[in-house]
């Protein structure tokens, strides 16, 4: 479990990145959504002991990330947006960084890399950044990690390297594992998510899991505007709509309209009915 405790940082020159975040986040696959800015890179990077929060605290399983203790980076690996990996090749990674993860698994790397049309003897300098974030993807899953952040993880790959994306990590990721994933693009993943953050402007709005979102609210796309909705958009003719959930059926959750009522004037009242606090 993955505890945020009044989390804050401040960059250096007063910008703040977090402001009194708190949340639990456990097992499944979370998106984490959040504008240019929102703080998301530094949440994963605190998370994953790289950053030291300015005030509060992120444990996890009970130990604060900042101690960097051995037995809690053995069971964090971060895969950022840019990141570069050190050695010739992931086959050279094997034996100087895959054995300080106890759970990584060499099978699961070689089927993730032959998907990929790889065999893990490529150089990396000298790949284009689709395929070495292929590269990195194989090797980022396969290490098999209880808590894994990725931070655009589909960014360069073309339509088919995507899908196959999505069937890796759902081939891949066990229940008891836990993932954060930061992106842009939600459409490329959507039907992975188990769980949803949204960041604002340095503050957490949501963090709840996809199925109490459903229960709570729902989805409407028609060509009128739905009546009593929360929230409205209208694309291409047709009229997208968040209203509240009062029949008890769950509808496909829309993460595009869902941020984007987030940040409009509704946002006040639609929380309220999420996080099951009426007005």
């Amino acid at each position: 479990m993955i505890n945020l405790n009044h989390l804050s940082y401040r960059y250096k020159g007063g910008i703040e990145a977090l402001s009194d975040v708190t949340a639990e986040i456990g097992p499944g696959i979370h998106l984490l959504l959040g504008e240019n800015g929102a703080g998301k890179t530094t949440l994963l990077h605190i998370i994953a002991g790289l950053l030291f929060p300015t005030m509060g605290e992120c444990q996890i399983d009970g130990l604060a990330t900042r101690k960097r203790e051995p037995s809690t980076l053995q069971d964090i690996f971060f895969l950022g947006d840019s990141m570069i990996f050190s050695g010739y090749s992931i086959n050279d990674l094997i034996g100087v960084h895959a054995v300080f993860y106890p759970r990584f698994d060499a099978a699961m790397l070689r089927q993730n890399l032959a998907e990929f049309g790889m065999t893990g003897n490529e150089p990396l300098n000298r790949l284009s950044l689709g395929t070495r974030r292929k590269a990195q993807l194989a090797y980022a899953l396969a290490l098999r990690t209880p808590y894994l952040l990725m931070d655009e993880p589909a960014n360069g790959l073309d339509i088919t390297s995507k899908y196959g994306l999505q069937n890796m990590l759902a081939r891949c990721i066990d229940p008891e594992q836990t993932v954060i994933i930061s992106t842009h693009t939600v459409w490329d993943l959507q039907n992975l998510f188990d769980g949803v953050l949204v960041l604002s402007h340095a503050h957490l709005l949501l963090c709840q899991p996809t199925e109490v979102v459903l229960e709570r609210i729902a989805f409407i796309d028609d060509v009128v505007p739905p009546v009593g909705a929360l929230y409205v958009a209208q694309q291409l003719g047709r009229f997208q709509g968040i209203v509240q959930n009062t029949t008890g059926q769950l509808s496909e959750l829309n993460y595009t309209l869902l941020y984007m009522a987030l940040q409009s004037p509704q946002r006040d009242a639609l929380l309220h009915i999420i996080n099951n606090q009426p007005l």
